[in-house]
């Protein structure tokens, strides 16, 4: 009968040691990276549409400045969609490792319905866990929605532990 108790705890152990754990993008530092991110495109002159998602690409926060063309809604979705399908920042794939300058990018650079090969969108991550993406969209070019997006999650690096 102890045998039995025994291999039932052990067992129980088991089961509960390989559950995983999971990190949450809450809402405050959701709103904390668009907030940031949204500073520092006003301070460079931009009217953007900031969007970040959390591990499920449920929209966590939004906010779209005055004067953010209506089409930088739908832009900002497609670039974290993107992210979140891909695990990387938005934008066409990197060439294959190792290939000559020149190389046309992995995938030949197709695009899933609903994403974009465009620059803004960025993973969130805490380590190697992509915990959500943040997308900005509208400043004159990707490289600078980039700017924008990688300010904001600078700001709340040490909330991403």
């Amino acid at each position: 009968m102890t045998r039995f108790i025994f291999l039932a705890g052990v067992s129980v152990a088991c089961v509960f040691a390989q559950l995983p754990s999971q990190k949450v993008l809450t809402v405050e530092v959701a709103e904390s990276i668009a907030q940031e991110a949204m500073a520092k495109c006003r301070a460079d002159g931009y009217k953007v549409t900031v969007t970040v998602v959390d591990h499920a690409n449920m929209m966590k926060a939004f906010l779209r400045d005055d004067g953010a063309a209506n089409a930088t809604i739908e832009v900002g979705r497609m670039k974290v969609n993107s992210v979140m399908a891909f695990g990387r920042p938005s934008g066409p794939p990197p060439p294959p490792p190792n290939a000559p300058p020149g190389t046309p990018p992995a995938g030949g650079g197709l695009n899933l319905p609903g994403t974009i090969n465009a620059a803004g969108g960025l993973p969130i991550k805490v380590g190697d866990q992509l915990i959500g993406a943040v997308s900005v969209s509208g400043a004159p070019g990707g490289d600078k929605d980039v700017v924008c997006a990688n300010a904001a999650l600078a700001k709340v690096a040490d909330k991403l532990r």
